[in-house]
């Protein structure tokens, strides 16, 4: 019987482990990679003077939670209250 109960208590350790790991995942990698995605769909669709030229949603997300502009081969992406930039001339 204690080897079952101990089974079971690593079974439950490694799930809580789990949990834990996609937990952050999804509250602190994913929101960057997002915000990534979108800067590069961005600086994809910037005109000859630098200038965002598209006005369809970039990146899967929606214009609620992506306010994107891009002036002079610099874009800027507001994504869940977070501002990220890029520079377009580099990539």
């Amino acid at each position: 019987m204690k080897e079952a109960t101990g089974e079971l208590n690593m079974t439950v350790i490694t799930v809580v482990a789990i949990a834990a790991v996609g937990l952050l995942f999804t509250m602190f990698v994913w929101p960057n990679i997002q915000a990534n995605l979108i800067l590069s769909s961005a600086c994809s669709n910037v005109n000859s003077s630098g200038n965002y030229t598209s006005d369809q949603i970039i990146g899967g997300a929606n214009d609620a939670e992506a306010d994107v502009q891009c002036i002079d081969f610099t874009c800027t992406v507001e994504y869940q209250g977070k501002t990220y930039q890029r520079n377009c001339t580099e990539e």
